[in-house]
């Protein structure tokens, strides 16, 4: 490579690293005169990139977004790190990514120097990227969401639930997230007075978008095992409270993370609000924790019969021996 085209990846990679240079600093830098680095700058505008220049003690160079994508110069962990979010990209659940993102891959391998290769090539052996799960969000969609979300601006959408029953929303949106091969929006429902989470796959936003809304407080600092709650709560067909005779702090750490809820009674007993998706399999569940707990059979009858039935089965089932 001759001294002009070093020059000019030097200063590329000095303009990307920094917001605003200074001409004489450029110079400083890349051992040369202010004039060469104006000329140098003119080379770099005429390959794509967008470079202002301002006169003046104060003025300098500063390297912007233009109007096409130029080439790119990235150092090794740069290098490596983009090609594994690529990977990752593959999997993210929206339409049409997975395919651009694994040809964008393909592309910058084959730039790779061979050692960073072998780097990459080391993660990718080793790691396992999960793949989305059906029902890929359409990128429109995604957009749309994101830029309500980021404007704080209300959304209107139709929802299409489980049921295929589709209903008209109003809300606020806040935040997206990714869970379990999932994109959920989290909003709070202004028809509902209350924070809901919906899949994205089963959004269809309306245009134009609503007024903008003042950002409210979130509804925990954890928004994945917030939408995970709400996920498993879709399913459950029966839910019931019931006392677990132990400490809050022992049952926390039985019950699955984030789903059930449980609070203090007592130094001695805790109230446990959990779900499944019968009354039976209820029961079979809390018999696994290992505690002792009771029912109240007037606020869960159903569950209070399906422990019986459970207990007379393990009974007959394990006869005491003489």
């Amino acid at each position: 490579m001759g001294d002009t085209a070093s020059r000019l990846l030097h200063l590329l990679s000095l303009l990307q690293a920094r917001q605003h240079w200074s001409g004489a600093a450029l110079a400083c830098r890349l051992d040369v005169t202010t004039r060469t680095v104006r000329a140098d700058v003119e080379r770099l505008r005429s390959l794509g990139y967008d470079i202002d220049a301002t006169p003046g003690s104060n003025g300098g160079y500063r390297l912007r977004a233009g109007t096409r994508m130029p080439p790119l110069l990235l150092d090794d962990d740069e290098a490596v790190a983009v090609a594994v979010g690529l990977r990752t990209a593959a999997a993210s659940g929206v339409d049409g990514v997975g395919d651009h993102a694994m040809r964008a891959v393909a592309k910058l391998e084959q730039l790779l120097p061979s050692r960073l290769r072998h780097r990459l090539s080391t993660v990718t052996a080793v790691a396992e990227t999960v793949p989305a799960e059906r029902d890929p969000v359409a990128c429109d969609v995604l957009a749309a969401v994101a830029t309500a979300c980021h404007r704080n601006e209300q959304l209107r959408l139709d929802y299409c639930d489980r049921q295929q029953e589709s209903t008209r929303r109003q809300v606020e949106p806040h935040r997206l997230i990714h869970v379990g091969g999932r994109w959920y929006l989290v909003a709070y429902d202004l028809d509902r007075a209350d924070w809901r989470s919906f899949r994205l796959d089963r959004i269809s936003p309306k245009t134009p978008t609503g007024p903008r809304f003042v950002p409210r407080e979130l509804p925990g600092p954890d928004l994945a095992t917030f939408v995970t709650r709400g996920r498993m709560q879709a399913l459950w067909n029966y839910r019931a409270r019931v006392t677990v005779h132990a400490p809050a702090e022992t049952v926390a750490g039985r019950i699955p993370t984030g789903i059930w809820t449980v609070q203090p009674l007592d130094a001695h007993a805790s109230q446990l609000d959990a779900g499944a998706h019968t009354a039976e399999l209820l029961a079979a569940y809390l018999g696994a924790l290992g505690l002792d707990f009771s029912i109240d059979p007037e606020q869960a009858p159903e569950l209070a019969e399906a422990a019986a039935t459970l207990a007379r089965r393990y009974a007959a089932a394990a006869p005491r021996t003489p």
